[in-house]
C-alpha cells in the first residue's frame, strides 16, 4: 500500500517500521515537548500524508514511553484517510514533568481497515442475550 508523505518541516523524519514483523511504525517529533502531569500536549510530527480510502491511520502508544508515563491521551488516536493537514499526537504524562528531545519516536502509527454504517432507524431492535442491561452487566 502507498502512503504519500509530504514533508512539512526540514527535520521531519518518514515513518519507519524497525523490523519486518512490526505492525507499527514510529512517528518522530520535530520539536522538543515539555509534558506536565494533568496537561495534554499537542506535538508535531512535521509532515502530512495521503493513503487509500476505508483505511484509518491509528496513532498509539510506544510501549517504552508508557513505562515512562508518557501516553498518547486519546490512544487510539484516528487520522481519516481524507485528512491532509500535519500529523501530530496528543501526549500526556503521569509524572510531574517529562521532556522529550527533539527527534524523539513518540509514538506509533497503524494502519487498519474501516467499515462504514448504514444507520436505519426502527421502532424496534431484535432481543438479545444482554438486553438493556449497563456497563459490567457482563460480569467481572
Amino acid at each position: 500500500m502507498k502512503v504519500y508523505f509530504r514533508r512539512l518541516h526540514p527535520d521531519a523524519a518518514i515513518p519507519a517500521y524497525r523490523t519486518e514483523g512490526s505492525a507499527g511504525c514510529d512517528l518522530v517529533s520535530v520539536a522538543g515537548v515539555e509534558l506536565f502531569l494533568g496537561r495534554v500536549t499537542l506535538v508535531p510530527c512535521g509532515f502530512s500524508m495521503e493513503f487509500p480510502r476505508f483505511l484509518e491511520a491509528q496513532v498509539r502508544s510506544r510501549s517504552g514511553l508508557a513505562l515512562q508515563g508518557i501516553f498518547v491521551a486519546n490512544a487510539p488516536g484516528t487520522i481519516d484517510s481524507d485528512y491532509r493537514g500535519e500529523v501530530c499526537v496528543l501526549l500526556t504524562t503521569n509524572q510531574a514533568h517529562a521532556y522529550l528531545p527533539p527527534g524523539s519516536r513518540i509514538a506509533q502509527l497503524l494502519f487498519s481497515p474501516t467499515l462504514r454504517g448504514d444507520f436505519v432507524e426502527v421502532e424496534n431492535l431484535s432481543p438479545s442475550e444482554r438486553g438493556t442491561s449497563g456497563f459490567g452487566s457482563t460480569g467481572q
